[in-house]
């Protein structure tokens, strides 16, 4: 685990290959068939070397969220085991993460089109509406929450409007007892070293071809898998909203807050072994190390 931009694909690459095992993603977007360029996505030639699971695996039309993440995994894992005693989960979705090694709360029913209306009210008016609705309906969440995070300003609204409860009496913090040992691997980088990965990775999606990924999805732009960093930016460009140089710089700036957030909720995981990148392969690694 770790943030964007850390080199996260390739030491997994290189850990599953070592191991003969695959790999699981626990990212939320690259999930999404429809989303390559501005997720990251790693690229064909290497999803040819190692299998992945719940890469290409759903569309932006589904509804995908930790409870779908935590049931899709948990059998992926007990796949993998049935020939190989260790299986790599690598990604930057910290609630994904968390879901499959503790579990999850129960998840409350939310009125057919809630999340939609909302998330109109958000496009049309931005995160500090977002964020004045939430403290006016729920309170709680709005003192401890993330705040600044329009996903879980999202999910908070619209759970306290679909059930009249807010979303921190769902949350039981009860932990789930796996039937296999978890062993957590941060990497972290020095922050202005990350940055300058952000920003180089932005400049070649790019040059590679996401605005072009972006216009194809503009019909859709509302959709919640959408919401994302790298995507919403350009349709406020599509839109006549800003300038193409104030879409990739926006970009920038908001994948580097995204980095920052990640780091914040991992850090708060005792658990989690830090450790900076090796960009040279890790060819000597034995389970003992690794354990």
């Amino acid at each position: 685990m770790g943030p964007t931009a850390v080199g996260k694909t390739a030491i997994a690459l290189q850990l599953a290959r070592h191991f003969s095992t695959q790999i699981i993603s626990a990212d939320s977007r690259q999930c999404y068939t429809e989303l390559n360029i501005g997720v990251a996505k790693p690229t064909a030639e290497e999803l040819q070397l190692v299998p992945h699971y719940f890469i290409n695996s759903h569309s932006v039309f589904d509804t995908v969220n930790a409870a779908v993440f935590e049931k899709y995994a948990l059998a992926k894992v007990e796949e993998i085991f049935k020939t190989n005693d260790i299986a790599v989960m690598v990604g930057g979705t910290g609630l994904y993460i968390k879901t499959f090694c503790d579990g999850i709360d129960l998840v409350p029913i939310i009125l057919p089109g809630m999340r939609e209306e909302i998330t109109a009210g958000y496009q049309a008016k931005g995160l500090e509406w977002l964020q004045e609705e939430v403290n006016k309906n729920d309170p709680a969440y709005f003192s401890s929450g993330e705040i600044h995070n329009p996903h879980r300003l999202l999910r908070a609204l619209e759970v306290k409007l679909s059930t009249g409860k807010s979303i921190t009496e769902f949350q039981s913090h009860t932990k789930a007892v796996r039937d296999f040992s978890i062993i957590k691997i941060g990497l972290e980088l020095p922050r202005a070293e990350l940055y300058q990965r952000i920003n180089h990775r932005v400049d070649a999606m790019v040059e590679n071809g996401l605005p072009d990924e972006v216009k194809n999805l503009q019909p859709y732009q509302r959709l919640n898998a959408l919401q994302t960093v790298g995507y919403k930016e350009f349709f406020d460009y599509f839109d006549g909203k800003v300038s193409f140089t104030a879409a990739v710089e926006s970009i920038k700036i908001n994948t580097r807050h995204y980095a920052k957030r990640q780091m914040t909720w991992f850090k708060k995981d005792a658990e989690v072994k830090w450790c900076a990148p090796a960009f040279e392969p890790v060819l000597n690694i034995t389970r003992d190390e690794i354990c």
